[in-house]
């Protein structure tokens, strides 16, 4: 007993991410001699350190759907840039069908005000400090999926900058300003 869990914990060592199962499913289907049953799973996976990914992973049982919705995950990563390493920039808002998120910065200290999806994603991602509130849905997958539509929406200053042909250090001095200096 020891020994396979000594394996396990080498394992996990090895690998750089950090998965949650958000959501699993089970899916019958009607055939001739009874129902056949099938699970779903909805797994997110990250690194801690701004990249994050969800996955959906279909099979009969539930260790191979939660095994092929990870490597799903793990091939839709996408990067977040974090202020200070533990929030966003700035507030955004997102949306999948009929579910909609909005998430907003929070100062340090906060923690992850979330939902279960959300959080899910939130602690793969890395974040400490966020406040989001999801309106219209509780589908794990929408939310899921919304909430991967705000990230996507994130900003950092520096690619704003670079984008306006701007320093940082200018674009966040007016930060505070209503009208914008001409350059």
């Amino acid at each position: 007993m020891a020994s396979r869990d000594r394996n396990r914990d080498d394992r996990d060592e090895k690998s750089e991410f950090v998965d949650k199962l958000v959501h699993i499913n089970r899916v019958s289907k009607t055939v001739k001699g009874g129902k056949r049953f099938g699970f779903a799973a909805l797994v997110v996976v990250g690194d801690q350190k701004g990249r994050v990914g969800f996955g959906h992973g279909k099979a009969r049982e539930v260790p191979e759907a939660i095994r092929k919705a990870t490597e799903s995950a793990k091939r839709s990563m996408i990067r977040v840039p974090l202020r200070e390493g533990r929030t966003l920039h700035h507030d955004v808002f997102g949306r999948h069908g009929a579910g909609k998120v909005l998430l907003r910065a929070a100062p340090p200290g906060t923690g992850i005000i979330a939902g279960g999806p959300m959080r899910a994603v939130f602690e793969t991602l890395g974040i400490q400090d966020i406040v989001a509130k999801s309106q219209g849905t509780s589908n794990p997958y929408n939310m899921v999926r919304a909430t991967f539509d705000a990230l996507r929406e994130e900003d950092s200053p520096r690619s704003v900058a670079a984008r306006r042909g701007l320093k940082v250090s200018v674009l966040q001095a007016r930060r505070g300003d209503a009208a914008p200096v001409e350059a």
